[in-house]
């Protein structure tokens, strides 16, 4: 019924469970309060077994209703198929998910799900094993499973492998359950998986009596018997001895193809379709029933004539309250746009609009958007009262319609963090000097104390402190639990952040060098940053990605890609502190509050000498604000990171050619300048220079738009606004390859000193 919806017009696309449900009714029995889901787009069935998932909401998934009581996956925000539980109150808190069963929200991405599953078991290995954390909501001593459901043809991507060796390494409480039915779309399993069974492929990770790894379990997708009893041992061997558990289930069908987009009689031999015939395990199911006496063959027919009446009463319910609001809303549209039409010398025109509108029986928003906004054009120039109305109707309308689609960015409740009240540093009159990297330390010293579900991971963190010794001792300290060194796998370092913050936890994933976030930027993307927004406030995971960069030498290791990250990440927060004083107030600020962050320390600053604060750990440097460093009347400069070190020195030489240039660090790249304090600088300076080392086009781009469109800042200039950046080209090698690669010194006074000579030539005569 779903795919007849699609076929005539009313549902956009629509991907099913079909062939694959009985292993999810095994799956559903061994499932408990507390365990949670990562899983894909074919688990319809497990959903509905849990009782989160009816007949109509699957329908409002499929037409895409943005009232989340009624679409309660994603409130139409994602194709149906992609399921989630709602794991927070109205007010933002947590809800006690051990007295519920959770589902993670999905994303399309095939394999995209397996990071944050590492996460989610890891967490029960982390309440069971640490003391002090408050763990009433979020588990019982750890006995939670967390269970992964994936297609066998998307064990092909790198994210399932890594999230495999980082779980059979950690020993983590994990079911993956792989529902193969010997083909990814249309190209059978021999060309996806060496020996053309994944479980096969996966021999090598069957624990043994002397070494650790995985349990590995096969069965038959249409023996209700075995698979019943097979789910259950996985559920034992991971609850009880936190053992991760590989379940294949073989020899299922894919019915009717992968999507609506195509059919499987294209690419099936005829022989493969009479065996996914007679092998579905529905019939399957439906003939070991009658064989055990369970039912007779009457009364499943009575059964199946009952089923499907309530399904198609069901489909039409929901698409009734998917049109209703728009038909209601249709109705007094058609009366604006009636009395608009009746004063205005445009009648004509604003008359067949109505009627065109009036002809549409089931319309949609858009319909009624673009019809409504058509007509204001032919009421330009008039001023009557039915015109203002029409306009205040389509303000209103298009306002709703950008929330419905839009909302939950970020938080939008509760304690966000641009709302958490900032905290300046103090200092004793004796503040001893100190390594950047000490105040670092002593700050996250004081966080581990005060947040006891604080931990922090990533490659050389724990043992020896990390690659800069920012964590230096920590580890003996708090433990190698909550001080912890992983393996080298970047993808996974932010699954397991993403998966435990989901389960209440406060982690910190440390990517060792910013070069080195584009190995998990696919999930940081995809899963991490629209988390919020996907399941319109639902679910949170407030987890701070740690890492460095900017200025060190080599291609690979002192890349700014800051355009891209800002473009990417818009949900998460990135944050660029000049210093690590700055940096440790990001890292206070963020804990106080609930929601994803990146933040970018400067990899040249570790050594640095900074003045140590005396309130550690409880001062806040504030998210969402620029800081005037240093003021002036000629020419604001902006940057951030450590090329704003470069631009102050550069301000104070500028003084001895007479330009006074203002110094702002925007230091909050996502959000930006919340206050506009740039463009108050702009009312004084008139010029504006951006300066920093990402390629021509990226971030300081991203920042002109928002100095000069969004804050109005063109309104105050008198020379044109430009950027001084990196070269097009990834950094070369040593301190020769930096300067020639990134601004330096020169490069930012010729610019600076260029745009004062164009300005007026005479005071200052041309350089070169």
């Amino acid at each position: 019924m779903g795919r007849r919806e699609v076929l005539s017009g009313k549902a956009k696309f629509g991907i099913f469970g079909d062939g694959k449900e009985l292993p999810q009714l095994a799956m559903a029995r061994a499932f408990q309060n507390g365990d949670f889901r990562s899983g894909y787009y074919r688990d319809q069935t497990f959903m509905m077994a849990l009782g989160y998932l009816d007949p109509k909401s699957f329908f409002h998934g499929l037409y895409a209703t943005t009232d989340l009581e009624k679409e309660p996956m994603s409130a139409g925000r994602q194709m149906g198929g992609h399921f989630g539980t709602h794991s927070l109150n109205e007010d933002g808190t947590w809800k006690n998910l051990t007295e519920q069963k959770n589902s993670s929200a999905d994303i399309s991405c095939t394999a995209g799900q397996m990071p944050r599953l590492l996460g989610l078991a890891q967490a029960s290995k982390i309440y069971r094993n640490v003391e002090g954390i408050e763990q009433s909501n979020f588990s019982n001593n750890g006995n939670e499973v967390a269970w992964g459901t994936i297609g066998n043809a998307s064990t092909s991507e790198g994210h399932f492998f890594e999230t495999l060796n980082a779980a059979g390494v950690m020993q983590v409480p994990m079911v993956i359950c792989i529902w193969d039915d010997e083909y990814g779309i249309s190209v059978p399993s021999e060309f996806h998986t060496t020996k053309g069974s994944i479980s096969e492929a996966l021999s090598g990770l069957q624990r043994d009596e002397e070494k650790n790894g995985f349990e590995i379990l096969k069965v038959h997708g249409w023996d209700y018997t075995a698979l019943i009893h097979t789910f259950e041992n996985a559920s034992d061997i991971a609850r009880e001895q936190h053992v991760p558990v590989i379940l294949h289930v073989t020899e299922l069908t894919q019915p009717q193809g992968h999507s609506t987009s195509g059919s499987h009689e294209r690419y099936k031999s005829s022989e493969r379709l009479e065996w996914e015939r007679e092998n579905d395990c529905n019939k399957r199911f439906r003939e070991w029933i009658i064989e055990n006496g369970i039912s007779t063959e009457e009364e499943l027919k009575k059964t199946e004539r009952e089923i499907k009446q309530k399904v198609r009463a069901a489909k039409k319910e929901a698409w009734t309250e998917f049109l209703s609001p728009q038909i209601q809303a249709k109705k007094v549209l058609v009366q604006l746009l009636d009395q608009a039409a009746s004063k205005s010398p445009n009648r004509a025109f604003i008359t067949k609009l109505k009627n065109d509108l009036i002809a549409i029986e089931e319309p949609l928003k858009k319909d009624l958007a673009t019809k409504s906004r058509k007509a204001l054009r032919y009421l330009l120039g008039e001023t009557s009262p039915e015109k203002k109305a029409l306009q205040q109707w389509v303000d209103n309308y298009i306002k709703n319609g950008e929330y419905e689609y839009g909302s939950h960015l970020y938080n939008e409740i509760g304690n966000k963090a641009t709302s958490i009240a900032p905290v300046p540093p103090i200092y004793s009159e004796d503040a001893e000097e100190v390594d950047g990297r000490v105040i670092l330390r002593d700050n996250f010293d004081k966080l581990f104390t005060k947040y006891p579900e604080a931990l922090v991971f990533g490659e050389d963190t724990g043992n020896i402190g990390d690659v800069n010794q920012g964590l230096e001792g920590l580890q003996k300290k708090f433990g190698k639990l909550r001080v912890a060194d992983t393996g080298i796998r970047e993808t996974t370092i932010i699954g397991q952040g993403i998966g435990m913050a989901l389960r209440g936890l406060r982690p910190i994933a440390e990517i060792q060098y910013l070069d080195y976030i584009l190995y998990a930027i696919q999930t940081l993307s995809d899963d991490l940053a629209t988390l919020m927004y996907r399941t319109v406030g639902k679910q949170k995971a407030p987890l701070i990605v740690r890492t460095r960069g900017h200025r060190l030498e080599g291609i690979w290791h002192s890349g700014s890609p800051m355009g891209g990250l800002v473009h990417l990440l818009r949900g998460m927060y990135i944050l660029a502190p000049r210093n690590m004083t700055q940096a440790a107030g990001f890292y206070n600020t963020l804990m106080k509050s609930d929601e994803p962050a990146l933040i970018i320390e400067s990899l040249n600053g570790y050594r640095l000498k900074e003045r140590k604060p005396d309130n550690l750990g409880e001062y806040c440097t504030p998210i969402g604000k620029v800081e005037t460093l240093k003021e002036g009347k000629d020419i604001t400069l902006l940057s951030y990171g450590s090329t704003l070190r470069i631009v102050e020195k550069v301000a104070q030489d500028l003084l001895e050619v007479g330009i006074d240039a203002e110094v702002i660090d925007a230091q909050s790249l996502l959000p930006f300048d919340l206050e506009h304090d740039v463009v108050k600088s702009l009312q004084k300076t008139n010029r504006l220079l951006v300066i920093d080392e990402d390629v021509p086009g990226g971030c300081s781009a991203y920042l002109m738009q928002e100095v000069v469109e969004k804050q109005g800042g063109y309104r105050y200039l008198d020379s044109k606004p430009q950027t001084l950046t990196a070269k097009a080209h990834r950094p070369a090698y040593a301190s020769d390859g930096d300067y020639f690669s990134k601004p330096n010194a020169e490069d930012i006074f010729e610019k600076v000193y260029h745009i004062m000579h164009e300005s007026d030539p005479q005071t200052y005569p041309a350089l070169r």
